[in-house]
C-alpha cells in the first residue's frame, strides 16, 4: 500500500473531520486538506518540473504547511527529505548535495539564510511557503492519485543525526512507512476519529513519522503557533484539544514534569506522552508517571527502523511503576508486532538468552539501505537483518534491555563498562538533575569513566557524595574516576546528548 492511496481513503472516510489545526484554531478538514494536497502535487510536477523519485528538501519549523507538503510530495510520487530546521546551512548544503535535491521548501528567515548560502544557492531553488508562488500554487488543478503507487518507492530520505561523523541518508520506502504506522496502531496506541497529536517535536523526525497513523485513522494534527516546544503554550493546547498525545524526547518530558510541578497544573486533555529518541531513565519515568498518571509510553527505534523496534505501552509502564517492576522499567519493552529481535555476538552468531550482544532486527520496517552508500549498507544490512550497533540482551520475559551503543562502551582494564548503568545510578542521587557518562583515555587502564553532572538548583553535590552513592549500588571499577559539573549537557535537535562533544571537553577542563 502506498501512503497517497491511504490518505485518499481517509479523505473518503472522514471528509468533514478536522485534519489540521494551528494552535486553538481549526484550520482544515480532510476535504479541504485534500484540495490543497492535490493542487500542490500538480504544481510540483507540472510547474516545478519534478519527476517521480525526485527528492524534495523540506526545511521548515513545524507548521500546517508541513503536513500538506508531505502528502502532496507523496501524491506527486516524490521522496521527501525533511531536514531539522536548527541545522547550520553548511550541514543542510551537504545533505542537499548528497540527496541530489533541486528544490527546497522553507519559510521566512530560514529561507533567506538558505538563499544566502553559496553552496545551497548553486544546488537548490529555495521556495518560501509564505510567498506568492506557493500561495498561487494552491489554486492549481488537482493531480489525481495515480501513477505506479509503488509501495517499494522511496517515500522519506532521513539523514542520521551525524553526531559521530557525516550523516548518512536512510532510505525509507512507502511499505516501510505503512508498516511503521500499523505497528504504532497495534502496539503503541489505537487512534480514533478526532484524536489529536500535538507536534512540538520536529516533524523532520519522530513526530512526522507519527503523523501518519493519525491521518490514517481520521485524527487531527495540531501545530503550535510557535512552531516548537514551549511549556505554557503546550499545556494550553492540551487543555483545548482532548485525547491529545505527543511524541517527546525524554528532555521534553523532564521539562513538562518540572512545569507541571512548579505551577501545580495538569493538562486535562493529555492522553499519552510517546517517549523516544534518547535513553529514558528509570527515575525520569517514575517522575513522569507520578506527575501525569499512567500516560507515558516508551518506544525504541532507529532511523534505520524508524520508531519501530520495541515498545512499552502506557498501561504497562504505569503498572510497572506501581508494582516497582524495575526490570521492566529498565528495559525498552517487547518487540513490536512485525519485528523480530535477536542478540548476536561479534561474529553474528546468536547468543543464549540473557547474554549481551548486538541487537539485530528483522521485519518490514527495516530501511532499504543508505543512499549512495553501498559499503555502509552492506555492513549494516546483513542477510536482510539490521545490525543496530546497540548492545543489549533479551531476558526470560522477552524484554529487551539496552546497555549502550557499541561505540559508547567504555573498556577499562579489559572490562566493559556500560555508561547507561552508571547514569541510572547517579540519577538516583537527589542532587543530580542530569548526567552523561563517557570514557576518557587513561595511560594505565586504557579508558576511565568520567561523569558530566548537572546539579539540581541549590543542590550542594560534591565528588565524595557521588562516590559514596555509586559504591552503594555498583562495583567499584564502574565508579567514575572524575566528575565534571556543568550547567547543561550539549544535545542535538532531537534531544540526544552529544557524547563526542563531552569527550572533547575533558581535556579542556583538566
Amino acid at each position: 500500500m502506498n501512503l497517497s492511496q491511504l490518505f485518499q481513503r481517509s479523505v473518503q472516510m472522514y471528509p468533514d473531520c478536522t485534519a489540521v489545526a494551528c494552535g486553538e484554531q481549526v484550520r482544515r478538514t480532510y476535504r479541504q486538506l485534500h484540495q490543497r494536497v492535490g493542487a500542490l502535487a500538480h504544481w510540483f510536477r507540472q510547474d516545478l518540473g519534478l519527476q517521480p523519485g525526485d527528492r524534495l528538501l523540506i526545511v521548515l519549523k513545524n507548521c500546517p504547511e508541513y503536513i500538506e507538503i508531505l502528502l502532496a510530495a507523496w501524491r506527486a510520487e516524490l521522496c521527501v527529505v525533511p531536514v531539522n530546521s536548527k541545522l547550520h546551512p553548511n550541514e543542510i548544503a551537504e545533505m542537499a548535495e548528497d540527496a541530489g535535491a533541486r528544490k527546497c521548501l522553507s519559510h521566512g528567515s530560514l529561507a533567506a539564510a538558505l538563499r544566502d548560502h553559496p553552496a545551497i544557492r548553486a544546488q537548490l531553488d529555495v521556495i518560501d511557503t509564505g510567498e506568492g508562488d506557493y500561495l498561487k500554487a494552491l489554486a492549481s488543478p488537482q493531480l489525481p492519485v495515480g501513477g505506479s503507487c509503488d509501495e517499494n518507492a522511496l517515500a522519506w530520505l532521513f539523514f542520521t543525526s551525524g553526531t559521530t561523523g557525516r550523516s548518512k541518508g536512510v532510505m525509507i520506502t512507502h511499505a516501510n512507512m505503512v508498516n511503521v504506522a500499523l505497528n504504532f496502531l497495534s502496539d503503541m496506541q489505537p487512534v480514533s476519529q478526532g484524536d489529536a497529536i500535538v507536534h512540538v517535536a520536529p516533524l523532520s523526525h519522530g513526530s512526522g513519522i507519527y503523523s501518519i497513523p493519525y491521518w490514517i485513522k481520521g485524527g487531527t494534527q495540531v501545530l503550535p503557533e510557535s512552531g516548537g516546544f514551549d511549556e505554557v503554550e503546550l499545556f494550553s493546547l492540551l487543555d483545548t484539544h482532548q485525547r491529545a498525545s505527543l511524541f517527546a524526547a525524554p528532555t521534553m518530558v523532564q521539562r513538562m514534569v518540572r512545569h507541571a510541578s512548579e505551577n501545580n497544573v495538569r493538562p486535562s486533555g493529555l492522553r499519552a506522552l510517546l517517549v523516544g529518541g534518547a535513553p529514558f531513565y528509570i527515575e525520569d519515568i517514575k517522575a513522569a508517571v507520578q506527575c501525569f498518571g499512567p500516560k507515558i509510553a516508551q518506544v525504541y527505534g532507529q532511523g534505520e527502523s524508524p520508531m519501530t523496534i520495541s515498545r512499552i505501552s502506557a498501561e504497562q509502564l504505569g503498572a510497572a511503576v506501581n508494582a516497582g517492576d524495575s526490570e521492566l522499567l529498565g528495559s525498552v519493552g517487547f518487540a513490536m508486532t512485525s519485528v523480530q529481535i535477536s542478540i548476536a555476538d561479534g561474529d553474528g552468531r546468536p547468543v543464549t538468552a540473557g547474554e549481551l550482544g548486538e541487537v539485530i532486527v528483522r521485519g518490514p520496517v527495516v530501511m532499504a539501505g543508505y543512499w549512495n552508500n553501498p559499503q555502509a549498507t552492506a555492513s549494516t544490512i546483513v542477510d536482510g537483518a539490521l545490525r543496530t550497533g546497540d548492545i543489549g540482551l533479551i531476558d526470560e520475559r522477552g524484554l529487551l534491555h539496552l546497555r549502550d551503543r557499541s561505540k559508547d562502551v567504555i573498556i577499562s582494564g579489559g572490562t566493559n563498562i556500560y555508561p547507561r548503568e552508571v547514569e541510572e545510578v547517579l540519577l538516583k542521587h537527589p542532587g543530580v538533575a542530569e548526567v552523561s557518562v563517557v570514557g576518557a583515555p587513561d595511560p594505565e587502564w586504557g579508558e576511565s569513566v568520567v561523569a558530566f553532572i548537572v546539579r539540581r538548583p541549590n543542590a550542594a553535590v560534591e565528588d565524595a557524595d557521588l562516590d559514596a552513592h555509586c559504591l552503594s549500588a555498583i562495583a567499584r571499577f564502574k565508579r567514575p574516576k572524575r566528575y565534571i559539573y556543568v550547567s547543561d549537557l550539549p544535545k542535538n535537535g532531537i534531544g540526544k546528548v552529544l557524547k563526542r562533544e563531552l569527550q572533547k571537553r575533558i581535556g579542556k577542563s583538566a
